[in-house]
């Protein structure tokens, strides 16, 4: 899940033994984005994706965290355990009976988890069906974006460098970063210190230490980068309407290199 900015001001430093609690936390988030694929087709309700989310969860002892979670920037609540965010909407879409998944949609889902106190968060674009040849390499630039910005998560750099390198990448195809939500710091709460942006100059903010752990989200547009807030007071969406594609990792920052907390099956690099 993505903020539109950070209030607090510490950043929480984690030891070994917490990033082992995180990675717990990360992999439930990690195998559920990995099992749901099985039935993400046309003819499907994010409805129907709820339930097997709240099945999942059930199954796995963990809890939902986003789950009537309320940030200080939504006067509501928010009602479900998945965020479910088609074509236009970039993040934070709710579910629901009445949204049927069509051939050729991209849908996003983000997910939050809570094991032993430690959170999850994790997010992944999925093609329904057969997409447009545009759809798809928008799939593949931000999937690879968010590699590229893991990769300048290392001791001794600035957390501006991970924004820097998606913005350079992704533009060089006509893509926009998002700029109004970020990722973010990740530990006993979902959303931690640092603000991490999707866009920006190298060598600015604070610097990487061993045992930060964040949220790595880039959410691109294939349109500008403005993004307008529904009037369910959660979903956001691309202002000129244009495709938007969001994947998300969590990371712990270590003295050999950035570490992937919330991959699974297909995405066991971590």
């Amino acid at each position: 899940m993505s903020i539109l900015s950070s209030r607090a001001r510490k950043i929480y430093i984690k030891s070994k033994e917490d990033i082992k609690a995180l990675r717990k936390a990360g992999r439930v988030v990690g195998k559920l984005l990995y099992e749901i694929s099985e039935i993400i087709k046309p003819g499907i309700s994010t409805y129907e994706l709820e339930k097997f989310a709240e099945t999942f969860f059930e199954k796995e002892n963990a809890i939902p965290a986003f789950k009537n979670y309320k940030p200080y920037f939504s006067a509501k609540p928010f009602p479900a355990i998945l965020c479910t965010s088609i074509n236009d909407e970039v993040v934070h879409g709710i579910p629901s009976k009445k949204r049927i998944l069509k051939e050729g949609d991209i849908l996003k889902i983000d997910v939050g988890s809570i094991v032993d106190g430690w959170c999850g968060d994790s997010a992944r674009t999925y093609p329904v069906g057969n997409i447009s040849s545009d759809a798809k390499l928008l799939l593949e630039v931000t999937e690879k974006s968010l590699y590229i910005g893991i990769d300048r998560a290392v001791v001794g750099g600035h957390i501006s460098d991970i924004g820097a390198a998606i913005q350079r990448f992704v533009e060089a195809f006509g893509f926009s970063p998002v700029r109004e939500l970020s990722g973010h710091g990740i530990g006993r709460k979902v959303h931690e210190e640092p603000y991490v942006p999707n866009f920006g100059d190298y060598g600015q903010g604070p610097k990487f230490i061993e045992g930060m752990t964040i949220c790595i989200e880039p959410m691109i547009n294939a349109g500008s980068y403005e993004v307008v807030l529904a009037k369910d007071g959660w979903t956001v969406t691309t202002k000129d309407r244009s495709l938007s594609a969001h994947f998300e990792h969590m990371i712990a920052i270590t003295k050999d290199g950035p570490v992937i907390l919330s991959s699974w099956g297909g995405d066991e690099t971590g």
